[in-house]
């Protein structure tokens, strides 16, 4: 065992000081983002959903990381990185509405002003809608109309409309004046 840490000595220490390092930045992004969707009053289940994307991109920076540590070549490395990158963005150019809609659930969480039980209105040039929000997901809204029916919004499609408030949600102002 010890000859194994002795040929390895430098290697192992950078894989330590990286995964060390690795895990501060991602407690605090996990803890900027929490407090950016305290602060926002936002639904702690989207939160969460940007805590996932946090931690894919912890991955993809350890992968990385690591790589170079244990004496990767960085052709090697670039290799991998754009073979991957290349067969993920034709997927996606296929799909690229699910990409858009992710960007957008991020774009969402961060700067929506509207949230979970306010009644909005979409000002759509065919069909307007105005409806409570009654969920804010990865990749749509769900909206329920005045006359009880379920309305799945696009994410990105939410970014293009004009949208406003026509009532805040009572709850959030009853609990605010009780505080």
């Amino acid at each position: 065992m010890y000859e194994v840490f002795s040929l390895y000595k430098t290697e192992i220490s950078y894989t330590v000081i990286t995964v060390f390092a690795l895990l501060v930045i991602q407690f605090l992004l996990k803890k900027a983002a929490h407090r950016v969707g305290k602060r926002s009053e936002i639904n702690f289940t989207r939160t969460r959903l940007i805590f996932k994307y946090i931690n894919i991109l912890i991955l993809i920076l350890a992968f990385f990381s690591l790589s170079l540590a244990w004496g990767m070549d960085l052709t090697d490395i670039s290799l991998i990185f754009s073979s991957v990158f290349a067969v993920i963005g034709v997927a996606l150019f296929a799909i690229w509405s699910i990409l858009s809609n992710i960007t957008s659930g991020i774009i969402l969480f961060f700067s929506f002003p509207y949230k979970i039980g306010d009644k909005i209105k979409i000002h759509d040039k065919d069909i307007p809608i105005e409806a409570i929000i009654e969920d804010i997901k990865a990749f749509h809204l769900h909206l329920r109309t005045l006359d009880g029916e379920l309305i799945t919004y696009p994410n990105n499609l939410i970014l293009q409309k004009a949208v406003s408030l026509v009532e805040k949600d009572a709850r959030l102002d009853e609990g605010k004046s009780s505080l």
